[in-house]
């Protein structure tokens, strides 16, 4: 089955290409897609998982292995929600697709105190339906369309209010230890994303559930970061590459490193008082190298 590419336009497609390379790139390190996978795509009908959909479509044509794709969604009972609106967009696409059902809204109002917030027992009762689906189709691996952004504001979620040195990892098992979860956007910038969705004009489905959550701790931290951003362009990459070069003997966690043995013989030196050193190349390599674009 082919699938058609995403809009010709000069415009789109000059959009597409970054966000391209950087779902290549997160792949290849971490490899999230292997031959043979069968990868269930998960669809909430927002920007993000629209556009992890067109990009994985449009590796699926050129990567030199071969996977298969399956978009999923979740319809959580929510009020008003227009369940004819994805499959239609996915119809169009000639995309295998599976639309799910179960009333997950009047669980997580009815569990949820007033005035707090509803995403928590959300997240759980949708990640339980979803992983039991994907065992069910068989799924080696489920994609996620979390990006850049959503990693760094969950490091600093947990930092602020959990007291924990831990972000969102690009793939990991699930809880049930039944599944591997991937999030190949790990590398995309939530800007890039808003502007490719601009120009695709996807169907986006709001979600009424919590959407309206204003005051949510994480909207706060999100605010926070594009700020810095705004003021210090290509700090939020600097803070996703520190992710990816940490040294454990220069924080204090006793687990990750056995300070107490230390002795006059360096395990790591002095490295974290070298002199700084910040190199200016590209974080991203071209994705020719991995022969994902051909």
């Amino acid at each position: 089955m082919t699938h058609p590419a995403p809009t010709s336009a000069p415009d789109t497609a000059r959009l597409f290409a970054p966000i391209v390379k950087g779902v290549g790139q997160a792949i290849g390190d971490y490899r999230m897609i292997e031959d043979g996978d069968r990868v269930m795509v998960c669809l909430s009908g927002g920007k993000d998982s629209y556009t992890l959909l067109d990009v994985l479509l449009h590796l699926q044509k050129r990567a030199p292995i071969d996977f298969e794709l399956v978009a999923v969604n979740l319809d959580q009972g929510q009020p008003g929600f227009p369940r004819d609106v994805l499959p239609r967009h996915l119809r169009e696409l000639g995309v295998r697709f599976d639309a799910l059902s179960e009333d997950t809204y009047s669980v997580v109002k009815d569990k949820t105190p007033e005035g707090k917030t509803t995403c928590a027992l959300c997240s759980r009762l949708r990640r339980g339906i979803l992983y039991a689906h994907a065992r069910k189709i068989g799924a080696t691996k489920i994609a996620l369309g979390h990006h850049r952004d959503d990693i760094l504001e969950t490091l600093f979620m947990n930092l602020f209010f959990g007291a924990r040195l831990k972000a969102m990892p690009p793939k990991l098992q699930s809880d049930d230890g039944t599944n591997v979860v991937i999030r190949p956007l790990a590398y995309v910038a939530e800007s890039e994303i808003i502007r490719y969705a601009q120009a695709r004009a996807f169907p986006i489905i709001p979600c009424n559930l919590c959407g309206s959550q204003e005051n949510l701790q994480r909207k706060i931290v999100g605010e926070m970061l594009q700020g810095w951003e705004r003021e210090h362009p290509g700090r939020l990459n600097n803070i996703l590459r520190a992710l990816t070069r940490v040294t454990p003997s220069h924080l204090l966690d006793r687990a990750l490193f056995d300070f107490a043995s230390l002795s006059v013989t360096p395990a790591e030196g002095d490295t974290g008082f070298d002199a700084e050193r910040y190199p200016e190349r590209e974080f991203l390599t071209d994705l020719n190298e991995l022969s994902l674009l051909g």
